[in-house]
């Protein structure tokens, strides 16, 4: 029942769109049912920023009018999904590879929708591997560095870069991608600004403090979670 859960908090995101605005368009399975369902709504003189190029293509596919964060710095509106929701709306994201380019995109929103399935409220961060974005130079010295944050949070197992048969992902800036099994995130601020504070580390998937509202998906409709 997910798929439909995530349709249910996509198309009740889509109705906080107003014509004229600019729209961040978000990354992953949940944010695609987002863009169908705006696109869907024809809304005139809409312009959309995406958080990647697999979401670019789905909505110029669609027909919504795409633009960039040097042409629209000032983002009206961002919807995007999320692979866990915490206490306060703290949330884990990344597992599309898309984190950087996301967070940007949401640190230039004046506002900034959540949108998931109900698994994905947790009652503590941690479960899901946190994404960790890194230069890939000299990659595994920056993954030294990040064991050694990670064991300073009482976290065991180091950060592993994240691969398919094809070999080592790519984000679409050509950076590479560790995920840390963190179990149980105690202090989410302190590791995202010791992760931050990385020489080699890009951007990290801990989104604080950004999120305005949370639309969650369930059997029957949705439910909103404020901060």
């Amino acid at each position: 029942m997910s798929d439909q859960q995530k349709k249910n908090a996509g198309e009740a995101a889509a109705q906080y769109v107003e014509a004229g605005m600019v729209v961040g368009l978000g990354t992953g399975s949940t944010a695609a049912w987002f863009v169908k369902a705006l696109a869907a709504r024809n809304l005139p003189d809409l312009r959309c920023v995406p958080t990647s190029e697999r979401t670019a293509d789905l909505a110029r596919e669609l027909g919504l009018t795409l633009s960039t964060l040097e042409d629209t710095p000032c983002i009206d509106l961002t919807v995007d999904g999320a692979d866990e929701i915490g206490p306060g709306l703290a949330l884990i994201k990344g597992g599309g590879a898309a984190l950087l380019r996301e967070k940007l995109v949401w640190e230039a929103s004046a506002r900034c929708i959540c949108i998931a399935d109900a698994a994905k409220v947790v009652p503590a961060l941690g479960t899901f591997p946190l994404p960790i974005e890194v230069v890939a130079f000299g990659h595994k010295t920056t993954a030294n560095r990040i064991a050694d944050v990670l064991a300073d949070h009482d976290i065991a197992s180091p950060a592993r870069v994240r691969e398919a048969e094809r070999g080592l992902i790519r984000t679409d800036g050509g950076n590479l991608i560790y995920d840390a099994a963190c179990k149980l995130i105690a202090d989410p601020a302190r590791l995202a600004a010791d992760l931050k504070s990385l020489t080699g580390v890009v951007e990290h998937g801990l989104f604080l403090d950004l999120t305005d509202l949370a639309v969650i998906g369930t059997d029957a409709g949705v439910e909103t979670i404020q901060p």
